[in-house]
């Protein structure tokens, strides 16, 4: 089973995973030209993996995209992308939100009874963020929703509790007066392979519903014309 796995949240990720195991990763930094990353990034995973460059003959079984929440543009590219890959492929496709997958990254590191709260940076200087528990060695739950919002929004939620943040990357310099650094914990780039260990034990337990391919947006575009096509 190879599960080709993107992400494009922030910047734009490629991992290639055959039962569990990372064949290959590529990435590009930039927060922006995630259509253009796309399929550069996956021949390059692809070369490294040793498999063929025409995603058709592949041996792709499963394609996992991360939904977000992120800003309009490169979140639809992402997940526009990862349709096409599907079809061409005739693979099935599944999603789950980045945030999950930041989340689980950080449980990794914590004890198994750790709570977090899962940040990113949503720009206009606020933040999305979920606060999570592991469910199980591979799943994470959401415990209530997903939000965005100015820091001091996430700081008045995070109250008593004994939360951490974990982040995918450092976070933004207007979060440092309002967030304690003693609140923070482990910090690692987003990995698009967790992808594939949120799916497989989603699919595993029945539970299609938290797999879908809908953008988490949060909130609306900064451009208003037309109403969005749907994905």
């Amino acid at each position: 089973m190879i599960d080709l796995c993107l992400d494009t949240s922030a910047s734009t990720a490629v991992a290639l995973v055959a039962d569990g195991e990372v064949l290959a990763r590529a990435a590009h930094d930039s927060p922006r030209h995630h259509a253009e990353s796309v399929v550069p990034l996956l021949h390059r995973a692809l070369l490294e993996a040793g498999l063929p460059l025409e995603v058709a003959r592949a041996g792709i079984d499963r394609v996992c995209v991360g939904t977000g929440p992120a800003p309009f543009t490169g979140l639809r590219a992402g997940l526009v992308s990862a349709r096409v890959i599907a079809r061409a492929c005739g693979a099935p496709l599944h999603g789950a939100s980045s945030l999950d997958v930041i989340a689980r990254q950080g449980l990794d590191r914590l004890p198994p009874d750790a709570r977090v709260f899962a940040v990113s940076d949503a720009r206009r200087k606020e933040l999305y963020w979920g606060c999570y528990r592991a469910e199980g060695p591979d799943d994470v739950a959401l415990i209530g929703d997903l939000e965005v919002g100015p820091p001091q929004m996430l700081a008045n939620q995070m109250g008593g509790s004994d939360a951490l943040i974990v982040a995918a990357d450092d976070l933004p310099a207007h979060c440092a007066p309002i967030l304690s650094s003693d609140r923070t914990g482990p910090t690692a780039p987003l990995d698009p392979a967790v992808l594939a260990r949120l799916v497989c034990a989603r699919l595993a337990r029945g539970d299609v519903e938290r797999l879908g391919v809908e953008p988490l947006y949060l909130r609306r575009p900064d451009i208003h014309g037309r109403p969005a096509e749907r994905l």
